[in-house]
């Protein structure tokens, strides 16, 4: 096994910029500059939502930030689990981020998002989502792919909205080749 040494004056470089970051961030606090990084950091994260005693959204992430406004992020991997009310899952969602913005309660997923909606056996994909547990509604400006498995139909689309669980939705700019059964016109 070889061992990596570096040179006598690049470790004092080194040393010499590590010194002066500290400096710089005492200085910092010094001159009352507010702290802006998290309050607090979650492992193995948790949330469930309910309605009337039934589970309706339950998230699972490894980590969670909290900022000082009640904003949260999840830089790591993000999953969610829609249920129906029969209690049974009726829609995954992954991402490979996502953060809560407090002031808007809009959740945003982020980075190579797939939706699956199980009833349907449909698979959505897309750069971003945006869900409002408030008005429980999703949508994305972002371009779509879904793809509806038991019919091979391609859809794609520059942006979308739906309902939280994914059962509706509406494709905006549509684009795709459709199956239309005989007699459709």
């Amino acid at each position: 096994m070889r061992s990596l040494r570096l040179p006598y004056s690049l470790s004092i470089s080194v040393c010499a910029l590590l010194l002066l970051a500290a400096c710089e961030d005492e200085q910092a606090a010094k001159e009352g500059k507010p702290y802006t990084g998290p309050l607090e950091e979650i492992s193995n994260v948790q949330v469930l939502y309910s309605e009337g005693g039934l589970l309706k959204v339950k998230m699972k992430t490894p980590r969670q930030l909290k900022y000082q406004n009640n904003d949260r992020v999840y830089p790591k991997q993000v999953n969610i689990e829609f249920f129906g009310p029969d209690q049974q899952v009726v829609t995954t969602l992954r991402a490979d981020s996502g953060r809560f913005m407090s002031d808007k309660n809009l959740y945003k997923v982020m980075g190579n998002v797939v939706v699956v909606n199980k009833q349907k056996n449909e698979e959505l994909r897309t750069d971003e989502l945006n869900w409002n547990p408030q008005t429980k509604k999703v949508y994305t400006e972002k371009r779509v792919n879904i793809l509806l498995k038991n019919t091979g139909e391609r859809l794609t689309g520059d942006g979308l909205d739906s309902n939280q669980d994914f059962s509706e939705y509406a494709i905006r700019n549509p684009k795709g080749v459709f199956r239309m059964e005989s007699g459709g016109f």
